[in-house]
């Protein structure tokens, strides 16, 4: 455990899918010092998940503020309103409710004091929509929770490991539309986030932004698209003149091997897979979702719901915990 701190607040994800069985293997690959946590979710599917992915897990009922000191002795769970009634595998609207429950009393739970930070296990976005959600995804709902502190948040999603970091400048809209969507005001707006919360959160005292280009060759001087001369010059200019180390508009296909990524921080890119890719090729199991610009810590392992392996006893919760220790060192 870690002193007097708060613990961290966990989410449920898509009780479908493998986010239960991760919470449980990210209690039972604890170490001493380990950041305490307590998930907001089902006990009854907790201990369902548990049984039959053959974990040995304890499985302790509380609150909040109890959690901290009940957590050497098993996984802390603060129970949902809303009913769960998962098959695993098999995503149901159903219990969109209650995905939704634990996400919003996970945030509140940040707000009142009695967790220090976020870490949210994955949700199926269509589950969710079927269901009447309006959001995009984790990233904009967060965004809206964030108006109960009285600030206009602006969520800006950074995908980070410690060989990696991206920020999609467009993040869940059809590749078509990614191109209509950028304006050198997004860019310049979502830039000025990641250089805050680097500095604020990851202790950068002068940190190194690198921007992709749109195009192939970054435009090859309009020959192959003018969006490189006409939109993201002008923001990386804006951004120049800020006192922001910022270079690009940068070819895509050469900036992401081991002596470019040494000369930049975080990488910003124009589209989601143009940075996803790179990130996940390269950490897959490591790398972490972390939310900028909200006024709490957020961190989500970068993968799916899984829902091909769920409840087999297979998932890997290596990205979890890096969340998990994530999220640890930026509210320490």
């Amino acid at each position: 455990m870690t002193g007097d701190k708060p613990p961290l607040a966990m989410t449920m994800g898509d009780p479908a899918g493998i986010g239960p069985e991760i919470a449980l293997e990210a209690w039972r690959a604890r170490v001493a010092g380990a950041p305490p946590f307590f998930v907001l979710a089902s006990p009854e599917l907790l201990f369902a998940t548990a049984k039959l992915a053959s974990l040995d897990t304890p499985i302790i009922e509380t609150e909040p503020g109890h959690a901290a000191a009940v957590f050497d002795k098993g996984l802390p769970v603060v129970p949902l309103e809303h009913r769960v009634e998962a098959d695993p595998g098999r995503p149901d609207t159903r219990n969109a409710a209650a995905t939704i429950e634990s996400i919003a009393r996970a945030v509140q739970a940040v707000r009142d004091g009695a967790a220090r930070a976020l870490v949210t296990n994955p949700i199926a976005k269509a589950v969710l929509y079927d269901a009447g959600f309006r959001f995009p995804g984790h990233t904009e709902y967060l965004g809206e929770l964030a108006k109960a502190w009285g600030e206009a948040a602006f969520p800006v999603m950074m995908i980070w490991s410690e060989t990696l970091a991206v920020v999609p400048i467009t993040i869940h809209i059809p590749l078509s539309e990614a191109p209509k969507a950028l304006s050198a005001e997004l860019i310049a707006k979502t830039a000025r986030v990641v250089y805050r919360d680097l500095r604020a959160r990851f202790g950068l005292a002068r940190p190194r932004l690198a921007v992709a280009g749109l195009n192939p060759h970054a435009g090859e001087g309009g020959a192959m698209g003018s969006e490189e001369t006409t939109i993201i010059a002008p923001a990386i200019e804006t951004l120049r003149a800020e006192g922001i180390d910022v270079t690009g508009p940068l070819p895509a296909d050469t900036m992401f091997h081991a002596a470019a990524r040494a000369r930049y921080d975080v990488a910003l890119t124009m589209y989601h897979d143009q940075g996803l890719i790179p990130v996940k090729t390269l950490a897959f199991d490591e790398g972490v979702n972390v939310t900028l610009g909200l006024p709490f810590v957020r961190t989500s392992p970068d993968h799916g719901t899984a829902f091909d392996i769920a409840g087999k006893g297979i998932a890997n919760p290596s990205s979890l915990i890096s969340a998990l220790k994530l999220a640890d060192r930026l509210t320490r």
